[in-house]
């Protein structure tokens, strides 16, 4: 989906930066934009207002307000974008071309959303048509290697995505299981572990990998170690206790990339929820030997998949505890799909709440899972189906765009890399919010209304305020 230049800014191209200083301006007299994505409207992020800033006056006791504070400034964000698995590889290839540079516009161009990163599985993840892997079983020195099978529609897929993207791409690879010879399970699936004498050769097919794909063309950023280390699933999965995810970097994974001279990917450990992800940043960000070879640690959120609550408590732990480690959100989707649910708007809305949240966290970058799927929500050899913020309706060619890409866009296409977020909280909990400053200067601060009634509210930014609306159950993106 396109947006013309009445709706929504281009995308700023990597290059137009210039250097952040604390803000002492007055707004006032300043003109801001406003965005808007709601329920059972039309508008999607469609511009809505535009508005000037005046002196600011001391808000009431319960009047809903966001207070910005550009003075105070923290992480650097990274980018927003999702990933290219078999499956969307699959789903794309069915489309015609028209479509295709469709979808890839709305994805990665100028005019769409501005996603900059792209994550993919090292050989099969269960959204797929089947187990694969690039060696023939049995072969632990790797000399049957081979990439073609991604080279037929996977690899395609993501070197146009990466010609839109351009400079600040953040191409990162996990694996879902090594194979099944290497595995106490001698299977793909249903978890299992790596056997000991197979760690030097698992080490080494990370490597092949990158040579694989950078012989492409595609420069690889990192990878993660292990997707979901805890999960024993009916589809490819592998388990690592803490410390065996510790042993596996520091003595195999970490040394082995340095000899390669690939020193400077970036590794990624724990790759799954947040539940349990502190007991795995302490296990190994507290040992120097393993530390100094992970650039952070990722996560998911299906700890919320029986009803709990998200544990955002212990990402800001972590930001608290190893300020020098990134976060990096690596995967969530909407499971259990349903075709009727299609535009199911609390389906939006958890991605909203887990941005804005993992973002006052303290993350960097945040990452969707399939970026598209069929009318089924695949395919996926184990029927494992899920919801994606674009679906192609493979009988007819038709592209159908969830409420869900609307509210990632609210992001991603006013958030540009390398921007700062900058203090902003809320004085009632009827409203979320964060804030960013890109490197020209704008600010981007983006409110959610999960209410079902329309929100009056002042946005403060230092000694200057202006007084808006946001719709019942909408997403805006301020700019100014």
């Amino acid at each position: 989906m396109l947006f013309s230049c009445k709706e929504a800014p281009n995308k700023k191209t990597a290059g137009s930066k210039v250097a952040l200083t604390p803000s002492t301006e007055s707004y006032s007299g300043k003109t801001l934009q406003v965005y808007t994505t709601a329920k059972d409207t039309d508008l999607r992020l469609t511009k809505t207002a535009e508005h000037t800033f005046a002196q600011k006056v001391q808000p009431l006791e319960n009047e809903i307000a966001v207070f910005v504070n550009p003075n105070k400034t923290f992480q650097t964000y990274l980018g927003i974008g999702g990933a290219i698995t078999d499956a969307s590889s699959e789903v794309f290839s069915t489309l015609d071309e028209d479509k295709q540079s469709e979808l890839l516009q709305s994805l990665y161009g100028k005019d769409g959303i501005g996603y900059n990163i792209i994550r993919t599985s090292i050989h099969s993840s269960d959204f797929g048509l089947g187990s694969h892997t690039y060696i023939e079983e049995g072969d632990a020195d790797l000399k049957t290697f081979s990439i073609e099978k991604d080279k037929e529609k996977r690899l395609p897929f993501i070197k146009r995505a990466i010609d839109l993207i351009g400079d600040d791409l953040v191409f990162y690879a996990s694996p879902w299981s090594p194979p099944a010879f290497m595995k106490t399970n001698n299977n793909m699936l249903q978890g299992g572990k790596l056997l000991p004498e197979f760690r030097q050769s698992w080490a080494n097919y990370y490597v092949k990998f990158i040579e694989a794909y950078e012989a492409e063309g595609v420069p690889v950023w990192g990878l993660t170690i292990q997707n979901e280390p805890m999960a024993v699933q009916r589809w490819e999965s592998c388990i690592y206790t803490a410390e065996e995810e510790r042993d596996f970097l520091k003595d195999y994974l970490g040394p082995t990339l340095e000899k390669a001279g690939f020193g400077d990917k970036n590794i990624v450990v724990w790759d799954h929820n947040r539940d349990l992800i502190t007991d795995r940043a302490n296990t190994i960000f507290e040992d120097p030997e393993a530390s100094k070879y992970a650039w952070g640690i990722g996560f998911h959120w299906y700890e919320t998949w029986t009803g709990g609550l998200p544990k955002y408590d212990n990402l800001k732990n972590i930001n608290e505890s190893f300020p020098s480690k990134n976060m990096l959100f690596t995967e969530g989707c909407q499971e259990g799909f349903e075709a009727e649910k299609m535009h199911y708007w609390p389906n939006a809305e958890r991605y909203g709440n887990s941005m804005i949240n993992d973002f006052n966290s303290g993350v960097v970058g945040w990452t969707d899972w399939n970026i598209l799927l069929d009318e089924r929500g695949g395919p996926n050899h184990v029927k494992n189906f899920c919801f994606a913020p674009v679906h192609a309706d493979t009988k007819t060619g038709d592209l159908i765009y969830t409420p869900t890409y609307y509210y990632i866009g609210h992001f991603s296409k006013f958030i540009n890399a390398g921007a700062k977020r900058i203090s902003t909280t809320t004085s009632l909990s009827t409203i979320e919010s964060t804030s960013f400053q890109n490197n020209d200067g704008d600010i981007v601060t983006v409110i959610m209304n999960k209410t079902n009634t329309k929100i009056k509210y002042k946005l403060i930014v230092g000694s200057n305020q202006v007084e808006l609306t946001i719709e019942p159950r909408a997403m805006q993106t301020v700019v100014y």
